[in-house]
């Protein structure tokens, strides 16, 4: 573990391993510690992976002013870790809530980003619209295993606006590619590492101004590669497509037999598909 000072003096953490070019890689969550990134399935033997601690996550202090957990205002955070890092440019992996986070960095800083990766990323933060039908077609696949009548119900529930917080526990078995002990164990493991009240913070209203955002994406000149899990109803692969168009260097790829952490699915798979990519 190294640690850093941000621009508000909020010490932050990253945990480096591996060998290669570092690729700094942003959690998700949102504000999920920095650990269920593992190794990004095995990643680690190809580039050495700078896995950060988002502010109040994990080794990395809490903030003096909770209004610093905003997406937005982490920015300065990722840019502060590029300086300690001695990095002229990053190259940046972010994971579902991470990649908005990324894409603001891009976004503010284009000149910064040697390349990005985005890993079953959010769509939040540039307005892709996802909608319930196109959550109920991946849903659908599923309708074979065993958890699916009570976590299918429970989607509903949550479609007509009548979801309970049970409700919600309920369709995690949707964004896992199996679910099985070992997810199960995994699901509830991750869940004792979130701060919820920076989670809270972190899509505060006016975070993000989508047509901006896109506005300034249209013109960076890096590789992006954007990856969906097969089976991810939090980002249907019919929208993936639509979602690399947003680059002039956008390219995309969906995992078969993946949820919304493929390198914990099938990580052979997730491994060869980065290694592959051009950057």
């Amino acid at each position: 573990m190294t640690t850093f000072e941000s621009v508000d003096g909020t010490r932050l953490a990253y945990h480096r391993t591996g060998q290669g070019d570092p690729l700094v890689c942003l959690p998700g969550g949102p504000m999920q510690a920095w650990t269920y990134l593992g190794d990004l399935g095995g990643l680690s033997a190809h580039r050495s992976l700078v896995r950060l601690d988002l502010r109040g996550t994990g080794e990395s202090a809490i903030p003096a002013d909770p209004a610093t957990y905003r997406c937005d205002r982490q920015v300065a955070d990722v840019e502060a870790a590029r300086v300690a890092l001695g990095l002229e440019r990053l190259d940046l992996l972010g994971h579902s809530a991470g990649a908005s986070l990324a894409l603001l960095y891009a976004a503010r800083h284009p000149e910064r980003v040697g390349a990005l990766v985005l890993v079953t990323p959010s769509p939040i933060a540039v307005g892709l619209e996802v909608t319930d039908r196109d959550r109920r077609e991946v849903a659908e696949t599923r309708r074979g295993e065993p958890w699916y009548p009570e976590a299918f119900a429970a989607l509903r529930r949550i479609w007509s606006g009548r979801a309970t917080a049970d409700d919600w526990a309920a369709i995690t078995p949707f964004t896992w590619g199996r679910w099985d002990d070992a997810s199960r164990a995994e699901a509830a493991r991750q869940a004792k590492e979130r701060n919820t009240e920076a989670a809270g913070t972190y899509y505060s209203d006016s975070v993000f101004e989508p047509m901006a955002v896109r506005g300034a994406l249209a013109d960076l000149d890096a590789p992006v590669l954007l990856v969906a899990g097969e089976y991810d109803v939090a980002l249907p692969p019919k929208r993936i497509v639509e979602y690399a168009t947003l680059f002039p260097r956008g390219e995309s790829v969906v995992l078969a037999g993946c949820g919304h952490q493929p390198w914990f699915d099938e990580p052979e798979t997730f491994v060869r598909a980065l290694t592959a990519f051009p950057a």
